[in-house]
């Protein structure tokens, strides 16, 4: 059971259901440390003061805010709590909305909401409601001394909370839009069947962070006191105009087109499973638990 966040209530109408708050994500994230090269001591920092340049204990740092230039207005705890608005402690229910009908823009964190001790019943009743509802529920809470807008939904028998930004906090997007330029219906026609020849099915599984996969093998490799080397870049030739653009990404969609650079370039272009039949019969051996990264080296070494 993961550490909760929060803890308070849902409220709606005179219904009131106990819940705890906890993260619906954990981040893959690779954690750097800033040390000294010479002889690995973490590099720490401290909380200066910087008008007199010296450290400034806990007990003396307060929050301020900033009203006009150089005029700070200090809050404590109680301040913020005499703020108390709805949703201070509760996630109250102001709407029921179609879920689909929220712009995905909004969306910015989602929670998993579950039951506190001897709220299960009537979380339960929630849960089923809303089910057969099909609706979201709007609502408004405060946590971490801000106040957020929320959509709650039902995901695997759990409540989620997608915490959303407000319709202010959205920045428009007209200075953005290009200006009016013609296209021509054959080139409206060859982008549709472009979009047509990536569309799928929506499957969260098949998309990888590639980026880290190729870190962790780099980290593994300079453990073991391997040079590491950049990938060569491939150079690639800008079509003549749009319609070729569109015409040679359709080919190669379809695996009609594909370039072909250099043998390093080649590789690089490959499946992992391509890679690994390619190790396979060069003779490598531990290929089953390389990455792609690793696969690619091996290769290009025994080249």
């Amino acid at each position: 059971m993961p550490r909760s966040l929060w803890s308070g209530s849902i409220s709606f109408g005179l219904v009131n259901v106990p819940v705890r708050l906890y993260s619906a994500v954990k981040e893959h994230k690779l954690q750097f440390h800033f040390v000294h090269e010479k002889d690995s001591s973490p590099i720490g920092y401290e909380k200066i003061c910087k008008k007199e340049d010296k450290p400034v204990p806990d007990d003396e740092i307060v929050k301020a805010f900033e009203f006009e230039k150089g005029e700070y207005v200090f809050m404590d705890e109680e301040d913020f709590q005499a703020a108390k608005v709805e949703g201070y402690k509760t996630i109250d229910i102001v709407d029921f909305v179609p879920y689909d009908e929220i712009d995905p823009i909004f969306f910015a964190k989602t929670y998993y909401v579950g039951p506190d001790h001897g709220a299960e019943k009537v979380y339960s009743l929630l849960v089923k409601a809303m089910e057969d509802s099909e609706l979201a529920g709007v609502a408004k809470f405060v946590m971490r001394d801000k106040q957020h807008l929320g959509a709650l939904r039902i995901r695997d028998g759990v409540i989620t909370l997608e915490q959303l930004y407000f319709a202010d906090e959205i920045r428009p997007a007209d200075e953005l839009k290009p200006s009016r330029a013609r296209v021509s219906q054959q080139e409206l026609e060859m982008a549709g069947r472009l979009i047509e020849s990536f569309t799928t099915e929506w499957k969260p599984e098949k998309y990888k962070d590639t980026y880290r996969d190729e870190l962790c093998a780099i980290i593994r490799a300079k453990r073991k006191g391997e040079e590491i080397h950049a990938a060569p870049e491939l150079a690639e030739e800008e079509p003549a105009d749009l319609l070729t653009a569109l015409r040679e990404s359709i080919e190669r969609s379809r695996g009609g087109g594909a370039r072909r650079g250099s043998r390093n370039g080649e590789l690089g272009e490959l499946s992992k499973q391509e890679l690994d039949k390619r190790a396979k019969a060069a003779g490598i051996e531990g290929r089953s638990k390389m990455t792609k990264a690793e696969l690619l080296r091996a290769l290009q070494r025994a080249a």
